[in-house]
């Protein structure tokens, strides 16, 4: 066998360069097959058969060769002894003496030994490789290993497919279930749907997570001495260059509100959580002092205040609903929320404050300015805030 090993490896490298840019099942599939056909001297026809009761919803049956006409392998191979044992032993077979082909006209075409080697997709065999051969030949054990290893392949190939196949049925489902809110659900909250459907029905979980507000100071002033038209595209600027950083350092944008933004970071342990929100609160500055550069020198400078805080949280939809209409967010909510909102309000000329469980799992890392307690609007004891920035009073 080990003077195959390098035959092998090649056969399955050319199959995967070739099958590399396909998108369609139906053309992988045919490509395997003309590759087995390829490789293998003697083959007259080689069948691939899909014995999964949903492979017609992702795929179209492969035509047999040995026809005059084009004829579905389905019907052609499918009742075939050999194919048959295949199934029922979930085992390779070969038959040695094939019955001929029964061509439509009645016309008969004689074939040699005829192999049938069951494709399994969690040892279920969703799949049978079917290859013929011409009469008074014989099959090599390099072509039993080739076969093998397509069926491997074959294998993984039918499990993706189906995947994909009932990915996008899921996606057409969750896209008739959200027709009726769509124009009140946030396009951030869409895509958090998209990717996890049972969001739509599940209860709050209480999870561990770092919270993030951020919002414009000098926005007020800033809509006094600007019209609105360009009030809303310098804001638009601004949002719009924190997005790639929020997003890189793991972070899902919940909520926009005027001059704020919330975001949530929670797909992560804590420590990690907490860490991301900070890369992603630095970044911010950055990227809005260069959007401040770009201005025009009549724009004054807007700073960005944000506040952070760790903590445990309540995870989940949120509806509200009203009497003309209902809208979904997807939210966390709980006293980590409510300081993390609060430390942004207290934030003042660009400053980011962070909350005593934040300051414990990014200590070390970056430097952090201890501010002591301060009292903190609707919150009813006084909270110890620390600066990842130290601005002046």
């Amino acid at each position: 066998m080990d003077r195959y090993y390098k035959e092998r490896f090649h056969a399955q490298k050319n199959l995967m360069h070739k099958i590399a840019d396909l998108m369609e099942a139906n053309k992988i599939i045919e490509t395997v097959r003309e590759e087995l056909r390829r490789i293998i001297p003697n083959a007259m026809e080689v069948c691939i058969l899909l014995l999964d009761p949903d492979a017609d919803k992702y795929t179209s049956p492969l035509q047999c060769a040995l026809y005059d006409n084009p004829v579905n392998c389905q019907s052609c191979k499918r009742d075939r002894p050999a194919v048959q044992k295949a199934i029922l032993q979930k085992k390779a077979v070969i038959v040695s003496q094939s019955e001929p082909v029964l061509r439509m006209d009645n016309s008969l075409v004689a074939v040699g030994s005829e192999y049938a080697m069951p494709v399994f997709v969690h040892d279920k065999v969703l799949g049978v490789i079917s290859v013929v051969i011409q009469p008074l030949t014989n099959y090599t054990r390099r072509d039993f290993f080739l076969i093998r290893d397509f069926a491997d392949m074959l294998g993984n190939i039918i499990l993706n497919s189906k995947r994909q196949w009932e990915i996008t049925q899921e996606k057409i489902h969750i896209s008739k279930k959200l027709s009726d809110l769509s124009p009140f659900v946030p396009g951030t909250v869409r895509q958090m749907i998209d990717s996890n459907s049972d969001l739509l029905s599940k209860k709050k979980v209480r999870r561990d997570v770092t919270i993030l507000f951020l919002d414009l100071e000098g926005y007020t002033s800033l809509s006094s001495s600007h019209p609105e038209v360009e009030v809303n595209a310098i804001i638009e600027k601004i949002f719009s260059s924190f997005v790639d950083p929020i997003h890189r350092s793991h972070g899902d944008i919940n909520e926009t509100a005027g001059d704020g933004l919330m975001i949530i970071f929670k797909d992560h342990d804590a420590k990690t959580n907490a860490i991301n929100a900070v890369k992603a609160a630095f970044e911010i500055i950055d990227r809005n002092r260069a959007v401040n550069q770009s201005f025009d020198p009549g724009v004054d400078p807007v700073e960005v205040n944000i506040g952070i805080n760790s903590g445990s949280a309540l995870v989940g939809m949120t509806r509200f609903k009203g009497l003309l209409d209902t809208r979904m967010t997807f939210t966390a909510t709980g006293t980590v929320t409510n300081i993390a909102a609060r430390l942004s309000d207290h934030a003042k000329s660009g400053d980011i404050l962070i909350g005593s469980e934040t300051k414990r799992m990014v200590d070390g890392i970056w430097p952090v300015y201890d501010l002591g307690p301060v009292s903190l609007k609707g919150i009813k004891d006084q909270v110890v805030v620390f600066s990842l920035l130290r601005h002046p009073e």
